[in-house]
């Protein structure tokens, strides 16, 4: 999203607070937060991921953003380098200084560039709270948004739990989805919804109307294994995955079974038993589906290939520690490498 001259990725929609200056970031329309569930519509205006990216000749910026509800943290990085990191105080203005690292210099700069982001981008990433942006101070210098060729060619869309939005995760820029995107030099829309992905018809919709993403992964069926029938989630289930392969037919769907977790091995007498008999039930489910489906670009990846290493989740026994998101992120870019590079390859030739 564009606005007064400056690249607001993984955002849908810049919202006018009630009440005061500064605008929010929302990775969700209004319409669309508003029919999620209860608990949907208070994850879906987290601000993770969300990104302010801009060029300039200024040597000196200054960026004044704040945290709407809560405490949280900004990443400051030029190109795909770690600059500075910064912590915002709950309903606190706050004026960020960004200065460019004079080390840059002495590099060639073709040393300093990859095939995702250009070192002349500033990027101020957003972890889990509501963000608010308020204003870039250049000191008379222009300020553009980054051109095309001076961020990635391809973009992941990325719809799952919390394990998917990054919980576990010490920093939201390490959770798995972002390590895999590092690792494949893309961008990563981030639409996970903590505890309360449920695949709303009208969430399926608007997943299927976007036209910013090259490759989609989805992680289902977690939330709803405790909240849901088998015959709902098989509903909803495909309701979305057709809604995305018939508006989008020529690109890749890569669709994941559950992560192992606690219910995945727990014994027979533990009272989450029913979790395991609905995971095995919702995972195949989603196997049926591709099965019948057989898609060419629907892509089922088992989560057992992902998790690898079950002692990576933190004592809750359900997210990846910060161990377990980096080595879940080397899995799943390891298994969309061949089709990423097959879009790189066609999108270099046009």
């Amino acid at each position: 999203m564009l606005y007064n001259g400056l690249y607001f990725h993984n955002v849908s929609e810049l919202e006018q607070r009630d009440h005061g200056s500064g605008v929010r970031l929302q990775r969700f329309p209004k319409e669309v937060r508003h029919q999620l569930s209860e608990k949907g519509r208070w994850k879906a205006v987290q601000s993770n991921g969300c990104e302010l990216r801009f060029v300039t000749e200024a040597k000196h910026v200054r960026v004044t953003v704040a945290s709407q509800e809560t405490n949280g943290r900004v990443f400051v990085f030029r190109g795909d380098f770690f600059h500075s990191a910064h912590t915002l105080q709950a309903g606190v203005v706050q004026t960020l200084q960004l200065d460019v690292p004079e080390r840059f210099a002495d590099v060639i700069p073709e040393r300093l560039n990859n095939r995702a982001f250009q070192s002349n981008v500033w990027r101020l990433y957003f972890d889990r709270f509501s963000a608010v942006f308020y204003e870039v101070e250049s000191f008379g210098f222009e300020v553009r948004a980054p051109y095309p060729e001076e961020m990635p060619r391809l973009t992941m869309l990325a719809y799952g739990s919390s394990i998917t939005q990054g919980a576990g995760a010490l920093a939201n820029y390490n959770c798995y989805v972002q390590q895999a995107a590092r690792r494949l030099e893309m961008d990563v829309l981030n639409l996970g919804l903590s505890g309360s992905c449920y695949c709303e018809a009208e969430l399926a919709d608007h997943l299927a109307e976007r036209h910013d993403w090259d490759i989609a992964y989805l992680e289902l069926g977690v939330n709803m294994r405790s909240v849901f029938t088998v015959e709902a989630f098989k509903a909803r289930i495909h309701y979305l995955l057709d809604s995305m392969i018939e508006r989008h037919p020529g690109k890749p769907v890569f669709l994941t079974t559950m992560y192992p977790n606690r219910g995945t091995y727990c014994h027979e007498e533990a009272s989450i038993r029913p979790y395991r008999e609905h995971e095995e039930q919702f995972n195949d489910v989603l196997r049926s589906y591709c099965a019948d489906k057989q898609h060419k670009q629907l892509h089922l990846l088992n989560g057992s290939d992902i998790m690898t290493d079950f002692v990576s989740l933190t004592s809750d026994l359900i997210h990846p520690s910060d161990y377990g998101h980096m080595l879940m992120g080397e899995q799943v870019a390891r298994l969309l490498c061949t089709e990423v590079e097959r879009l790189r390859a066609k999108a270099v030739g046009k």
